[in-house]
């Protein structure tokens, strides 16, 4: 496909950013997962340690029983000074389920922790194909779990916990919302959605749309799905837990924060996500970024698209969990 198939225009201010990155992107093909987690996506662990020191933030590495008992990490990270029960985030990082690490992403949640005084806990999932479904899902709620039975000692409200998380990240936060829901965890105040991950089936208008052009496009997308799933990707033996999109019942869900860009593949499976939770009683609140591209808000930081998506952000954050 080219240039000209039809679809809503990237943000001009952003395009340009978008044309840089995707310069230095490696296509996401099986082949390349290794290189990709050698390479520029993968968060870099000192420059997020100078971030945190420069906001005050202390971070605390943990190991705990993920999937069947066996180790992985999380971090907590708080404010120096954190004393008493604040409002807790448990987070999952993006990276279409291949890549990154539990590091990726904190910057956007460094202005919770030091405003409202919340305390994160960001988790290593295993990553697909090696540990493919349900490890990814499981290691997480086996975070959050760990995180509510330590929530005292961790200095966290146990009424007060908010899953968080971007593109698989917010993928994996539904499927923490689902999964508290229906094996009766912790009672979540709300899930945050950024451009979440969240169908494995391929047939929204939006995937079409961005075969191409983008930081991550349908074949990103695919190999992605196809590293965690497999040959039953697409197919009827998928769990709502490894494809929320699949869920058919939303009700007694906590309140829902999503958003995306609409020039980007996840914009139809997100907006029919809201859709689905407002027919079911849910709270959301739904903002498609006109001409965003996916990710845009923390690779095109300094546009103007991006700062509007951010403050509407951190304002749904504020008035859920401030004090």
């Amino acid at each position: 496909m080219s240039d000209t198939l039809v679809r809503p225009p990237f943000d001009a201010e952003s395009e340009a950013v978008l044309t840089l990155v995707q310069e230095q992107l490696p296509p996401v093909t099986p082949e390349t997962i290794t290189l990709m987690r050698q390479g520029a996506l993968q968060e870099g662990d000192s420059r997020v340690a100078d971030a945190l020191a420069a906001a005050g933030i202390s971070r605390r590495d943990v190991t705990i029983p993920g999937y069947r008992g066996e180790e992985i990490e999380v971090s907590v990270l708080s404010r120096a000074d954190h004393t008493g029960l604040g409002p807790g985030i448990f987070h999952t990082h993006g990276g279409g389920m291949i890549v990154g690490d539990r590091l990726v992403g904190i910057e956007q949640l460094i202005p919770w922790i030091v405003e409202h005084d919340a305390v994160v806990v960001t988790v290593e999932y295993r990553l697909a194909p090696e540990f493919p479904d349900p490890y990814p899902t499981e290691d997480a709620y086996a975070g959050l779990i760990w995180t509510a039975e330590n929530a005292a000692e961790l200095g966290i409200d146990p009424a007060r916990i908010l899953v968080a998380g971007a593109s698989a990240g917010g993928g994996l936060a539904a499927a923490m919302a689902l999964m508290a829901r229906d094996r009766k965890g912790p009672a979540l105040i709300g899930q945050l959605l950024i451009c979440p991950m969240l169908d494995d089936r391929d047939a929204t208008a939006s995937t079409h749309q961005y075969p191409d052009r983008g930081t991550w496009v349908r074949s990103a997308n695919l190999t992605g799905w196809s590293a965690l799933l497999g040959e039953r990707r697409g197919g009827d033996d998928v769990s709502i837990y490894a494809a929320p999109a699949r869920a058919t019942d939303l009700t007694g869900l906590p309140s829902a924060y999503i958003d995306c860009g609409s020039a980007e593949v996840f914009r139809d499976e997100d907006a029919a996500y809201a859709t689905s939770l407002w027919r079911d009683g849910v709270q959301a609140e739904l903002h498609v970024w006109a001409g965003g591209f996916h990710g845009f808000d923390m690779l095109a930081g300094h546009t103007a698209l991006a700062q509007a998506a951010t403050a509407a952000r951190n304002a749904w954050v504020a008035r859920l969990i401030g004090a």
